[in-house]
């Protein structure tokens, strides 16, 4: 049987990920706070702050696969200072937000990367996480590199945001689509290929991003699976701007929504994703799938990202 240790794994994405693990009979054991909840039945948790004092003493041994998810130096380098020489395999999970420029549409994993200057900004120490463990790794590790990961439960309510703003009546307030692109990956996808990964000892760098589609596209798509038959109002950059309306994520957001000199973030090649045996769900079967979670948490909840009912009606008088 194979031993994992993952790094985290009470989390979204990393409880994803250590379910996976667990479906193809590995023994799995998490090293983390578990201050975000508890791990899947089945796993390991040893519950520790990664900053303390002799943090990876009771994990210390040879493992067939180690997963790290964190990015914070101070988290990534006693890692590796304990762990990396007995791992067989490990995988890093990054992020696209790695790369130097976001107008190149279908660039691949050669691009060019941020320079790290900052390490308190995420892309600035995710960049310095893959440095660091790829000197101490070399051959045996496996750079993930995912784009906007969505699925049910997606603690930073982008993606879902548009789902549940189509349950509900009136006029949407949408940004113009042309010349807009939309690329996701879905959770659960990532995980299969992650956890299939680390088993078949994959290796080197691969953006795990979904398949191309155009804005207009997936706003079909969207308002099909809830059932919508208001109005999608457009408004243009320059209005929704002046009306304090912010791209991509947090509060008074529209999600998914990035300058147009950005347009090559959402168009990443994921030529080596599919390669690598990367296997993507229909966007139908992830909008059903988030569109019932939305339901079910509220759509008029309270979220981290996107407008208000209020502030959506406001923008909209504001813009006439």
């Amino acid at each position: 049987m194979r031993r994992v240790l993952v790094l985290g794994g009470t989390g979204w994405l990393g409880r994803a990920i250590v379910r996976e693990l667990l479906a193809g009979d590995a023994e799995v054991t998490c090293l983390a706070r578990g201050e975000s909840g508890d791990v899947p039945h089945g796993a390991r948790l040893v519950s520790v702050d990664r900053r303390a004092p002799g943090a990876y003493d009771g994990v210390r041994a040879e493992w067939d696969e180690v997963i790290e998810i964190a990015y914070d130096p101070e988290l990534v380098e006693p890692a590796l200072g304990a762990l990396a020489d007995d791992a067989a395999h490990w995988t890093l999970v990054s992020t696209v937000s790695v790369y130097a420029r976001n107008d190149e549409p279908g660039a691949d994993e050669s691009a060019a990367l941020v320079e790290p200057s900052d390490l308190t900004q995420y892309a600035d120490a995710k960049v310095a996480a893959e440095r660091s463990t790829a000197v101490r790794l070399g051959e045996r590790l496996l750079i993930v590199r995912p784009g906007l990961i969505v699925g049910p439960g997606d603690p930073s309510d982008r993606f879902g945001y548009w789902p549940a703003r189509l349950s509900r009546r009136g006029p949407a307030l949408v940004p113009t689509p042309e010349g807009r692109f939309v690329q996701v990956i879905d959770v659960a996808d990532l995980a299969v290929w992650i956890a299939r990964a680390g088993r078949d000892g994959t290796v080197g760098v691969v953006n795990a991003v979904g398949n191309v589609l155009p804005m207009d596209e997936f706003f079909s798509a969207a308002t099909a699976v809830a059932g919508y038959d208001g109005e999608l109002r457009e408004v243009a950059d320059g209005a929704l701007l002046a009306a304090d309306v912010r791209y991509w994520a947090g509060p008074r957001s529209l999600p998914l929504w990035l300058p147009l000199s950005d347009t090559g973030f959402a168009q990443r090649s994921n030529r080596a994703f599919l390669e690598a045996g990367g296997r993507l769900r229909p966007l139908r079967d992830t909008l059903t799938d988030v569109i019932a979670d939305e339901r079910a948490r509220g759509v008029d909840r309270e979220r981290r990202s996107g407008l208000t009912a209020t502030e959506e009606e406001a923008v909209l008088r504001s813009v006439r």
